[in-house]
């Protein structure tokens, strides 16, 4: 694990984001990176795609948990 620096305006809207997603600022900042990345990667995808394409990874079927 390494130390990213960041500016302290992102980093408390890192903290604000986390706290209403229910994850740790590292996490949240992390799922940022993540789903940058992939979006540098995808251009063509939306955010709901992107999100789509990362639980189909993982074998999560959305269609059951949007039934839940």
């Amino acid at each position: 694990m390494g130390i990213v620096k960041i500016d302290e305006d992102l980093h408390e809207e890192a903290r604000r984001a986390s706290t209403v997603m229910c994850r740790s600022i590292n996490a949240q900042a992390e799922f940022w990176m993540k789903i940058g990345m992939l979006a540098e990667a995808n251009p063509t995808l939306s955010f709901n795609d992107i999100v789509k394409m990362q639980f189909a990874a993982a074998h999560v079927r959305v269609a059951d948990l949007a039934d839940a």
